[in-house]
């Protein structure tokens, strides 16, 4: 995630402390104003968690919540008031900037004693042992000097566990996946969901600098992940590079070269971490690519199952210029290239598309190989996103939002009856900072209707997960404030 150009541009922490000021000036005032539709109550149920990231319901009401430093709370329901941890991974979750435990989701297999997938920035390059960078107990880790977290990197990686209690009441971890080269402060981990088919799909940015154009020959070392045709330590002209953000294409690599999971949506067995039989590459010798249905995405922060259960629904945090919705059917005979970093909306990505040019904030802009052979093919080689929205302009006209860069946050669709009808099927989606909720009602096909949007949460704080609770009510997470919302229908109140 970035901030302005992405989610939390100054990092998740650093970006609490800079706005909690406001924030706390926006509790005392937000009574006096009516920030919903008519109808609408906003109604504080959880309160006192450290930086959440992500909540899950259980079927018994239980609501599990993760905290961006590592810990997994457990509250028995809305109304209880002293949670528990059901794990406490810190030791091993790297909680920087936007690093951290991100997401998770509890198996729907079993119900009644569910196990809990995680999805973590690991605190060790892939298979090292943490902490690398951090300290055992820190709330908040660090990288080596003032800045060379965000000038040169500090390599970590992205983990994938399956975590449930044995008898005693201990928590295990099973390790799934162990990938994701994280080079930079942004871009890491995103999201899980279980699919009707029992599938699991997870999400993962580029883990490239959101800086400047960035292919693999940054970092002191350069190349620090060791992307191809070059070895760590040596970076590689743009027109072969494979690196930096261009991971996000590397299902598309020479046979031989490896493919990473960066800027991918995967689609796994829940009990293995392996690749699903009839995935699109599912004949392929390289174990990544059998596991890859979609790609070409610069941070897929946040998904959601459509309620036909048949397409993903992904929010793809932007870079310069615009914030996606993705929609990605789940029955289809080949993967599907969303186009980062060769393209950003619909159309192409400058810093990848002209050289000799300077970028945003000065930096060199080049047009590389691996973008060139895919603009050679059409522009229709790539999917475009169902739906963007422009930084620094209004999502619905005279909403009243903070026109920022942009940093979509939350995706899910109302399944409920209790709202009016016409929020019936619709999406709901969120900005972390411009501090909305908006929704893009069914349109007569079913799908969501981007002409029809309007405003539906105004001072939402910093919404950084949606959910369609059990009752039907929308649940969003504050990451700021610590808080559980739940939004409420009262007519006539």
């Amino acid at each position: 995630m970035k901030s302005s150009r992405g989610l939390f541009r100054i990092g998740l922490a650093a970006l609490a402390l800079a706005i909690a000021g406001a924030i706390f000036a926006w509790k005392t005032a937000r009574a006096s104003y009516d920030h919903l539709p008519t109808g609408f109550r906003d109604v504080v149920v959880l309160s006192g968690m450290s930086l959440p990231v992500s909540f899950e319901i259980a079927a018994d009401g239980r609501v599990f919540v993760a905290e961006q430093r590592g810990r997994i709370l457990v509250f028995d329901d809305l109304r209880d008031s002293t949670p528990t941890v059901f794990a406490d991974l810190s030791t091993r979750v790297h909680s920087w900037s936007e690093r951290g435990l991100l997401d998770i989701a509890l198996d729907p297999r079993s119900p009644d004693e569910p196990a809990v997938y995680a999805l973590y920035t690991h605190d060790a390059r892939i298979g090292g042992t943490a902490p690398l960078w951090g300290k055992p107990g820190d709330q908040s880790d660090t990288c080596p000097g003032p800045e060379q977290g965000t000038l040169y990197g500090c390599v970590a990686s992205g983990r994938l566990s399956r975590l449930t209690t044995g008898p005693d009441g201990a928590v295990s971890e099973n390790v799934l996946i162990e990938d994701w080269c994280i080079q930079f402060n942004t871009h890491t981990i995103g999201s899980l969901v279980f699919a009707p088919d029992g599938a699991l799909y997870v999400s993962a940015g580029d883990g490239a600098d959101w800086r400047q154009t960035d292919y693999g020959q940054l970092g002191r070392p350069p190349n620090p992940c060791g992307d191809p045709p070059l070895p760590p330590g040596r970076a590689a002209s743009p027109d072969v590079a494979e690196g930096g953000s261009l991971r996000a294409q590397s299902v598309l690599r020479s046979a031989g070269q490896p493919v990473t999971l960066d800027g991918t949506v995967i689609r796994i067995d829940p009990d293995t971490g392996a690749a699903l039989p009839d995935n699109p590459y599912a004949s392929d010798p390289d174990p990544n690519r059998r596991r890859v249905v979609a790609f070409g995405f610069k941070n897929p922060f946040r998904m959601t199952l459509d309620p036909s259960g048949r397409a993903l629904w992904i929010g793809d945090v932007g870079h310069d210029t615009w914030e996606e919705i993705n929609r990605l059917p789940l029955a289809l005979p080949e993967a599907l290239n969303f186009g980062w970093p060769c393209y950003e909306g619909r159309r192409r990505q400058n810093n990848y598309n002209r050289p000799g040019a300077f970028g945003h904030v000065g930096f060199q802009i080049a047009t590389t190989g691996r973008c060139r052979s895919l603009y050679d093919q059409g522009d229709e080689a790539v999917e475009p996103p169902y739906w963007a929205y422009r930084h620094y302009f209004a999502v619905v006209p005279g909403d009243g939002c903070a026109r920022t860069g942009g940093a979509i946050s939350g995706l899910t669709f109302y399944e409920g009856t209790q709202y009016p009808s016409e929020y019936h099927g619709a999406l709901f989606f969120s900005d972390f900072t411009a501090q909305c909720i908006w929704v893009l009602p069914a349109g007569e096909d079913g799908l969501p209707d981007p002409t029809s949007r309007r405003r539906f949460v105004w001072q939402a704080g910093t919404p950084v997960e949606l959910r369609s609770g059990s009752d039907g009510d929308l649940l969003y997470l504050d990451f700021v404030t610590g808080e559980l919302h739940q939004i409420v229908y009262r007519p006539g109140l």
